[in-house]
């Protein structure tokens, strides 16, 4: 089996390093990219898409077009966590592991942040790492991927 993953980012998510840095920090999405896909390689993950988008549609679309990938998926779906009930319907016929990814820790914050709708399809949930929240993802899609029968890792490295 290919060990292909995608990362999804949510809404207002390409304003990181200048959105509430107090929560957020200084890292951009850019900065986070650039790591994961290092990260990825190291893991012998071949990173098929890193993408932000602040339309629901699409979210869904690159969740489809992913699944059609053979990916496993890290998303941080940002505010829809807690709103999308399509989004989380998306990922639940992913056939390969779903990692929910947020930079702070949502369940310190106001409540409303505290009930994802993605968390109840998702394989884990990682926050409140800042940026290396992305990181573990990355690491823990790695491991939970599957082996080839002659234990080596399978698909493209």
């Amino acid at each position: 089996m290919p060990r292909h993953i995608a990362i999804l980012n949510g809404p207002s998510l390409n304003y990181l390093g200048q959105r509430e840095p107090e929560v957020y920090g200084r890292t951009t999405l850019a900065d986070i990219e650039r790591m994961c896909r290092e990260r990825a390689e190291e893991r012998s993950l071949n990173l098929v898409f890193f993408r932000q988008t602040n339309h629901e549609g699409f979210m869904i679309d690159w969740i489809h077009e992913a699944r059609e990938a053979q990916a496993a998926v890290a998303i941080n779906p940002g505010s829809w966590a807690t709103t999308s009930i399509a989004i989380a319907d998306a990922l639940k016929i992913s056939n390969l592991p779903v990692i929910e990814v947020h930079i702070s820790n949502i369940h310190q914050r106001e409540s409303y942040r505290q009930n994802s709708f993605v968390s109840k399809v998702a394989k884990g949930v990682i926050a409140g790492v800042g940026f290396r929240s992305y990181l573990h993802a990355v690491d823990a899609l790695a491991d939970l991927l599957p082996l080839s029968d002659d234990g080596q890792l399978a698909g493209p490295r």
